[in-house]
């Protein structure tokens, strides 16, 4: 790809022309307030420019600014605490080995992750509008004409699903009820369909009631995890011995009597068994960089943020300070309360046995495991409202099949298209029969991300240099923007590192979830060859592009084929 040259000295917020509508009257925008004032009536005639150069201005969503600094803060927290503390520390320790690497790679996870936040918190005061890591790579890379558009939207439609959470959904409600999980796979996947379903619904017939309940469940889940915190403290203190839960109630051992290792009380001990392979480390990185994804949520529905900027470079370190506080206090609370052993044995329920040895096998076994299920309900809801929105966007952009009905808010006043490109895929990963599909999901969604990360921490390394004209509210810090960047690298190498002895094709299926990834990424390579070269060579003619407005009053980009002569 190519960077772009600083060939246009014009400063991009810029009053440039905008759309037009019946009364005569025309979308009027303040740089300074960061809004845009818009008459609530049909357009008539499209007098839009959706160049990359003016398509950044801050606009307002057809659907209107319904979010201020706390539905941002709090669309951030429940993204970011999903189901990963609640699910990924016992997978983390078993691979790693020990409690000192364990609590070492959540505190790396959180500095890491804030060097990718500066990155977001530039771009995104840079081009305050919806969209994300799309809006920045089209921004930056303009040649070969089309293929970051398409990367990101290939990326999107394919891996940008919400099924982790719904498994975990699943897995906590029947664990509430008594039901092994693994012995009803079929029920588990209902379930989780189910709650797929009910937040697509929610989302598409009541909006502003979406945005409502997922708000509170973002609290519920700060307040959840403070609990277990202060629970965990008090049996420290009060010297209180946790109840044992009853032998194989969950059917497949979890729940036994074990005589296992205890939390570590010297230095030594607190490392023992550590596992220093890089490939090992890699793998566990990314389960909690999942558990850290999402600080760049509110990037994506900028346009229906109230004072963008300012909510932007204010909430997302809000958000990142509280998520780390909390992941460090609840895995200090697993590993102070349920042995070690069975933290490793226990898999994603590792939060249901802390609540059983807690609270005993009435409370601890039935009403905390469904609040569980409750956060993952909220993570689902806030992921679901964001993708949803950059699936819009991408249809926005006119390189998908039946871009002006998926781009359209029409007939519910929600984005019902790009709701529907999130359920689908979604739906098909929550049904595949896989034993371990949560950790290969959560690998799959983490190592394709990568190339975007790095490309956008590079791009912004770029345009210091080619546009310093660009008006930057914020500034990220360079040495943090040049780790990210080699972070990047570092991982997307990593799974083709083999183990000592390893075979061939152990290392093949360890690796398997960064084939698929690459292959995700080598099909949209193919779509945009066939799309913007094979099909015009074919067809003799060349894709121009021409703006347009829907009669919801969405701006989108249309693909014109225009005759060679």
């Amino acid at each position: 790809m190519d960077f772009i040259e600083p060939d246009d000295e014009t400063p991009l917020l810029q009053e440039a022309s905008l759309p037009r509508y019946n009364d005569g009257a025309s979308a009027s925008f303040s740089s300074s307030s960061s809004t845009i004032t818009k008459p609530a009536l049909v357009p008539a005639v499209a007098e839009v420019n959706r160049s990359v150069e003016d398509d950044v201005i801050p606009e307002t969503a057809v659907l209107g600014r319904n979010l201020g600094w706390s539905s941002a803060y709090i669309l951030i927290i429940s993204r970011v605490i999903g189901s990963g503390i609640f699910a990924t520390p016992g997978a983390i320790f078993r691979s790693v080995g020990s409690v000192g690497l364990s609590l070492l790679l959540w505190v790396a996870g959180a500095l890491i992750s804030w060097c990718g936040l500066v990155v977001a918190l530039e771009y995104g005061c840079m081009l305050p509008r919806s969209g994300g890591q799309k809006v920045y790579l089209e921004f930056t890379y303009r040649h070969p004409r089309f293929l970051a558009s398409v990367l990101v939207a290939v990326h999107a439609i394919l891996l940008g699903f919400t099924a982790s959470n719904c498994i975990v959904f699943g897995e906590y409600l029947l664990f509430a009820f008594g039901v092994p999980p693994a012995d009803n796979p079929v029920r588990l996947r209902l379930l989780a369909v189910a709650l797929m379903t009910a937040v697509t619904a929610l989302h598409t017939f009541h909006m502003r009631a979406g945005i409502l309940v997922q708000n509170v469940l973002g609290w519920v889940k700060i307040g959840l995890v403070l609990l277990m915190t202060i629970s965990a403290g008090a049996v420290v203190v009060t010297g209180y011995t946790p109840s044992e839960p009853a032998q194989n109630q969950t059917g497949d051992g979890i729940g036994a009597r074990l005589e296992t290792r205890a939390f570590p009380t010297t230095w030594d001990g607190v490392w023992e068994g550590s596992v220093w392979n890089w490939g090992i480390i890699s793998a566990a990185f990314f389960k909690v960089f999942y558990s850290y994804a999402g600080l760049n949520s509110v990037n994506t529905v900028m346009n229906e943020v109230r004072d963008p900027v300012r909510t932007l470079r204010t909430a997302a370190p809000a958000a990142l300070v509280t998520a780390c506080v909390l992941y460090l206090l609840t895995n200090v609370a697993y590993f102070l309360v349920v042995p070690l052993d069975a933290i490793k044995d226990g898999g994603e329920l590792i939060a249901a046995l802390f609540f059983e040895r807690v609270f005993g096998p009435s409370l601890g076994r039935h009403l905390l495991p469904l609040a569980v299920a409750v956060s993952a309900v909220g993570n689902v809801m806030v992921v679901t409202f964001a993708l949803a929105r950059l699936n819009q966007e991408i249809a926005r952009q006119g390189l998908l099949p039946f871009g002006e009905v998926l781009s359209s808010s029409r007939p519910f006043g929600s984005p019902l298209g790009g709701l529907i490109l999130h359920y689908v895929p979604s739906v098909i990963v929550i049904s595949i029969p896989y034993k371990d599909i949560y950790s290969f999901i959560l690998e799959v969604e983490g190592y394709p991300g990568q190339f975007f990360s790095l490309a956008v921490a590079i791009g912004l390394i770029r345009l210091r240099w080619v546009r310093p004209d660009l008006k930057r509210p914020y500034k990220a810090f360079l040495p943090a923007v040049w780790f990210a960047a080699a972070l990047s690298a570092a991982l997307l190498c990593a799974p083709f590192i083999p183990y000592n002895g390893e075979s061939f094709s152990t290392h093949l299926a360890r690796v398997s979830y960064a084939l698929v990834g690459i292959s995700v990424i080598a099909f949209g390579v193919l779509y945009w060859a066939v799309l913007t070269i094979l099909l015009p060579w074919w067809g003799n003619y060349r894709l121009e592009e021409e703006a347009d407005i829907l009669k919801d009053g969405t701006t989108i980009t249309k693909l014109v084929h225009v005759p060679l002569e």
